[in-house]
């Protein structure tokens, strides 16, 4: 009997087991659950209509294959697979003889997600009115979230069956579904772990300086020697070999509002071989600009120089062997004001030369006090902005030099009265084109009724001009009243201009040279001086701290007047380093 029994079982057909778990995508948790609940709704129900009726009829009339909702999934069969089993329950066969004849059957669960989907509906009624009453205590948005996260919490809710309403048997989100989604072209894309690429800098070759305080110090030391055919430039003059030292620094405060710079130089030289040369010259200039309220702006300015006399200059003394040092304290004050388009600017200055001793070529000293003298300027300045690149103006300047001595030792008065007008334009342009020139007259008449006036026309000018990056052209003019204690002469004026280049021709090679041009006009006489330089040289930073510089120099004087015409040609090659 137990064969025959077996054998029946095994001919008996029955549903497959991958079709009756639907091993198709993930069971949820809500899905489970509502089966659970079908299942004690339908054996309460079954336990009460079919308690007397045998297990056997209970079994025959229960479909016993799986019929998808998509027609062709699997062979066409005559059977149909029960809608009440769960997906949890084992197959049981028709006719076994252990299976309790009196126990219901057990409903399985419905073989689509549709038909789970229409079951769940009567289950989630309640659930949904309750939504439905929260939903009207809260505002619009936040009730149409609580209305979708009820939905999708409920057993087999209505955001399940909105799901499923197409018939399809859908898959279950699964973990890394976020990750397969496609990526917006539009979305901006994500930096890099390292950090975006840094921009390069605009002159690697620059000094990064040293902080000191608030201040960005940036020194520069050149060390080299000079080839020269005439060392002292003058008519006179012989080649030597000189050993050059300069010493260069600015100092740039990083104050929020105000702000400050300070400049400076020292150029030492000794005779290497050749002629004696042994001098030293050098400036300091510190500049403070302060904005003051009711768009007022002070500048004011504060310098020392220190060089000895040039031998070509008018008042050299022939015969010495070290013409005297000439040193200038000069400082200045100015205030700036705006009002709508109109710009006014009064600025006073103050300079004293004094002088130092001439040592001659006997040993003895020759006194140069009756040189020694201090300017006082004020000069008034009116613009007006016709846009903000141009800026046309007028300008006058009144001043008085005052002699230390009001006799000097030929019974000459030298203090003289100062007046001067000039127009021009201020450009600025940017980087492109800024600075500004003008042109006028200026005058200094002298106190003693023998010597004329100084007089004559000004020029000025400071330009700067790119006119690509890596290029700089600058342009300068400068016109200044020379006095003189030489009997009988009032002085002369003083033409100076330089036309300057500067090409990056890499990042670690530059290339400068300049023109120059002076003329020298003194009064009293037909008298002029003409003087032609030119120079060119190269820099090549062998890192950001050090370089080899090199340049070549000729410098000419032409004058009508006998003694005064030399020619210096010089090469020079060192050794530069900043910080």
């Amino acid at each position: 009997m137990l064969l025959t029994a077996s054998a029946l079982a095994l001919l008996r057909p029955a549903p497959a087991f991958s079709q009756e778990t639907e091993l198709r995508g993930e069971v949820s948790e809500s899905a489970i659950l509502a089966d659970q609940q079908r299942k004690a709704r339908q054996l309460r129900a079954q336990g009460t209509q079919d308690q007397n009726a045998p297990a056997s009829v209970v079994q025959d009339t229960a479909p016993t294959t799986y019929q998808p909702a998509s027609p062709g999934a699997v062979p066409d069969d005559d059977h149909t697979a029960s809608a009440s089993d769960s997906v949890f329950d084992q197959p049981q066969a028709a006719n076994d003889p252990l299976a309790d004849t009196k126990a219901p059957a057990k409903p399985r669960r419905p073989s689509t997600a549709k038909q789970r989907a229409l079951n769940a509906k009567a289950d989630t009624k309640a659930n949904t009115k309750t939504a439905d009453k929260s939903k009207a205590k809260k505002k619009t948005g936040e009730a149409t979230d609580n209305t979708t996260t009820a939905a999708t919490a409920a057993p087999g809710g209505q955001a399940d069956a909105a799901a499923t309403d197409d018939g399809s048997n859908r898959r279950a989100v699964t973990i890394d579904s976020v990750d397969k989604q496609k990526l917006d072209p539009g979305q901006e894309r994500t930096g890099s772990i390292d950090g975006q690429k840094v921009k390069p800098e605009e002159d690697p070759f620059a000094a990064p300086g040293v902080r000191i305080g608030t201040f960005l110090f940036r020194p520069t030391l050149e060390q080299g020697f000079t080839a020269t055919s005439n060392a002292d430039s003058s008519s006179t003059g012989k080649s030597a070999v000189l050993s050059e030292t300069a010493l260069r620094f600015t100092a740039t405060s990083d104050w929020r509002e105000n702000s400050a710079l300070i400049t400076g130089y020292g150029q030492f030289r000794n005779t290497v071989s050749g002629e004696k040369i042994n001098d030293a010259q050098g400036r300091i200039e510190g500049q403070l600009n302060v904005d003051l309220d009711n768009e007022l702006r002070a500048i004011a300015k504060l310098g020392y120089e220190a060089a000895p006399e040039s031998a070509s200059s008018p008042d050299a003394i022939a015969g010495v062997t070290q013409q005297p040092l000439r040193q200038t304290v000069d400082g200045s004050l100015g205030v700036e004001k705006s009002v709508g388009k109109m710009r006014y600017a009064l600025t006073g200055a103050v300079s004293h030369d004094f002088y130092g001793d001439a040592e001659l070529s006997n040993g003895t000293t020759v006194s140069q006090k009756d040189r020694d003298s201090t300017l006082y300027t004020a000069t008034l300045r009116t613009g007006y902005e016709v846009s903000p690149a141009l800026t046309p103006f007028t300008e006058v300047e009144a001043g008085r030099r005052v002699y230390d001595l009001r006799t000097d030792t030929d019974g000459f008065q030298r203090s003289s009265t100062r007046l001067g007008a000039r127009a021009g334009l201020e450009l600025d342009m940017g980087e492109k084109l800024s600075g500004e020139f003008s042109a006028g007259w200026l005058r200094e008449a002298i106190d003693d009724s023998r010597l004329p006036a100084v007089a004559g026309p000004s020029i000025n000018a400071d330009l700067k001009w790119s006119p690509e990056r890596g290029t700089t052209i600058g342009l300068t003019g400068k016109t200044s009243v020379e006095t003189t204690t030489t009997a009988g002469q009032s002085g002369d004026i003083l033409y100076s201009s330089r036309l300057t280049g500067e090409r990056q021709i890499r990042a670690n090679l530059t290339a400068n040279s300049a023109l120059g041009l002076d003329w020298r006009d003194y009064t009293g006489s037909d008298g002029h001086d003409l003087i032609l330089s030119a120079e060119a040289g190269l820099t090549w930073w062998l890192n950001r701290y050090a370089g080899v510089t090199t340049r070549v120099r000729t410098e000419k004087l032409t004058s009508n007047l006998p003694g005064r015409d030399y020619t210096a040609n010089s090469v020079y090659l060192g050794l530069k380093v900043q910080r």
